[in-house]
């Protein structure tokens, strides 16, 4: 009898060194990475069964028993998740139920439209272009985030680096966009002036600015003009809008427009109408936002580019007019010219 108690005293207390050893295991080599993948309505045994194959566990069975004893089994969550060859079984039951997948930073300047956005996203592999432009233009989704019946969420795609896991997918990065715009709006309304301008007028006219700003010192100035071309019931006459109609109209990139795209009547085209266009042109950031509600004090109705990301103001036609023979139409003033000169 005294046998068969030693026997199993022995057998117990291997039983339990094993799984110490097991539990908080043996590190291994750091320095070994393996991402594994947690798909959507995957069973636990054929996660376990990849940890296995992939050498994260050495045992299977002891591996499954630990998450059953300690109820991981059922926490595993989505994800994809990245694993060294020095962690314990115990902690990699914990990083499969802490959901803290593998995140892709993807980084949106300001001033790019949804075009642009969209080519980004297809890019980097979180999604289709035509996705993106499908999740922008989705009704139901637009009402959701703005309460308001609109074409498309151009304008309030707010320019920031966004961190998607794998699985989140091209919807939630537009969701998160605009959040992100939301949340920087109502921080910078107490600047608005008093105006009838509604929020969708505002993002139009700092989607403008946004483009039409090629050194930042300018921003506020360069709104004023366009704050005092529509007190004047003038038309803006400004070439990013037409950039972005012509672009709509051909879902085709656009660099340069000609004198017969200025004559073409567009809903975008401010050479062709007074006011504000259809809507937003870009993404404007922070900045933009402010400049449109904060504009320079100026008289100013007029700008031409310098063509190294300066601009010459005017506040009359003549002014303006000579300001453009000298620096559009003098080829000498453009020879050799870039705004990549431009120390800001």
């Amino acid at each position: 009898m005294k046998y068969i108690v030693l026997l199993f005293c022995i057998a117990t207390f291997a039983f339990i060194a094993r799984a110490g050893v097991f539990y908080f295991g043996t590190p291994g080599e750091p320095q070994r990475q393996v991402v594994i993948e947690v798909r959507p309505g995957q069973s636990f045994n054929a996660v376990a069964t990849e940890l296995y194959k992939s050498n994260i566990i050495t045992s299977f069975f002891e591996f499954k028993v630990l998450a059953k004893l300690t109820g991981y089994t059922t926490k595993v969550k989505t994800g994809e998740y990245a694993f060294n060859g020095a962690m314990t079984p115990m902690s990699v039951l914990r990083m499969l139920a802490s959901g803290i997948s593998i995140s892709y930073p993807i980084t949106f300047p300001e001033g790019l439209n949804s075009f642009e956005m969209a080519d980004m996203v297809e890019t980097s592999g979180l999604g289709t272009s035509q996705e993106f432009l499908n999740t922008i233009k989705d009704p139901e989704l637009i009402r959701q985030l703005l309460g308001e019946e609109l074409s498309s969420l151009e304008g309030y795609l707010f320019p920031e680096t966004y961190k998607l896991t794998k699985f989140e997918g091209v919807r939630a990065l537009v969701i998160a966009m605009v959040r992100n715009f939301l949340k920087v709006y109502e921080e910078l309304a107490p600047l608005r002036p008093d105006s009838n301008f509604t929020r969708h007028q505002w993002v139009i006219l700092a989607s403008i600015i946004e483009k039409e700003t090629g050194f930042e010192k300018e921003r506020e100035v360069i709104s004023s003009v366009f704050h005092n071309r529509l007190k004047k019931n003038m038309r803006l006459q400004t070439d990013p809008t037409v950039i972005y109609g012509k672009w709509v109209q051909t879902n085709r990139p656009v660099k340069n427009i000609r004198k017969v795209d200025l004559q073409t009547k567009n809903r975008y085209n401010t050479y062709a109408f007074r006011g504000l266009p259809y809507g937003p042109i870009a993404n404007p950031g922070r900045n933009a936002l402010k400049a449109a509600f904060q504009p320079a004090d100026t008289e100013f109705l007029y700008f031409v580019s310098r063509n190294n990301g300066t601009s010459k103001f005017s506040e009359t036609l003549k002014e303006h007019n000579q300001a453009v023979r000298k620096y559009q139409l003098d080829q000498s003033n453009r020879r050799g010219k870039s705004w990549r000169d431009l120390s800001q």
